[in-house]
């Protein structure tokens, strides 16, 4: 069996969840093992070996999203392909059975699930795309698919790059409605760089946390694992440049 990671929440009943690492796969440095991503550069058979042991691991055969780092959601229903590819960065549904899957390499994979477990959830959440409102999307649609209030969601927020490794620069305060020239904030500290160059640590958990709360979403667990300080089970984009992706998955039994 491949080792993977269950998230640390109260799961309601009939809610299944993982999250992969990048231990137990094919791939060869810098992929090296698990890669689950086809668009990286890795070897096509590697990929496909990968995602078989991944897809037995899990019972069942995901969604592959093709993420674009924006808001757009998927509603997954039975019956559909085996495999879709679909350009979204997020995807909830209420079927038994049926996977729903985000893939990241240091941004925040996001799981979601209704209370009584009648509909779960996924989003991938980089800066750019929790600027633009995926998670916020995401709730909205779940919601509004089964007629649930935000506050009998959960939501589990996965591995991301930490807070004391998330350089950013003044675009990225600008997309979430903050100001450069205010220096510190909450979720922005001041860093500067050695030649004077202001930059910013960013705290991408506490900006999803923010978001959700924003909207109702208030039962929040968040992992606190940071992936590019993890080299051993995280893949990272920021720390290793040319590496692997894994996923995280949540599906009803």
């Amino acid at each position: 069996m491949l080792p993977v990671l269950r998230p640390d929440w109260p799961a309601p009943p009939g809610v299944r969840a993982a999250m992969s690492t990048r231990a137990g796969g094919v791939s060869r440095a810098p992929w090296d093992s698990l890669n689950l991503s086809v668009s990286v550069g890795d070897e096509a058979a590697a990929v496909a070996e990968n995602r078989a042991r991944w897809v037995a691991s899990l019972g069942h055969a995901p969604a592959w999203l093709h993420l674009v780092h924006g808001r757009a959601v998927l509603r997954l229903q039975a019956g559909g392909p085996e495999h879709p590819t679909t350009r979204a960065d997020a995807a909830w549904t209420t079927d038994p059975g049926v996977v729903c899957q985000v893939t990241a390499a240091d941004c925040l994979p996001v799981l979601f699930a209704l209370r009584d477990g009648s509909a779960v959830g996924a989003a991938h959440a980089g800066w750019r795309g929790l600027a633009a409102g995926v998670l916020e999307a995401t709730v909205a649609a779940i919601c509004e698919g089964v007629g649930a209030p935000p506050q009998e969601l959960q939501a589990w927020l996965g591995p991301c790059i930490g807070p004391q490794a998330f350089e950013v620069g003044a675009e990225v305060l600008q997309a979430f409605g903050c100001e450069a020239a205010a220096g510190s904030s909450p979720r922005f500290v001041s860093r500067p760089r050695g030649d004077g160059r202001a930059r910013w640590l960013a705290d991408l958990p506490a900006l999803a946390t923010d978001r959700l709360q924003a909207v109702g979403v208030t039962r929040i667990t968040a992992s606190g694992l940071c992936t590019v300080a993890d080299t051993s089970r995280f893949f990272s984009f920021r720390r290793d440049g040319v590496t692997g992706r894994f996923a995280a998955a949540i599906w009803r039994d």
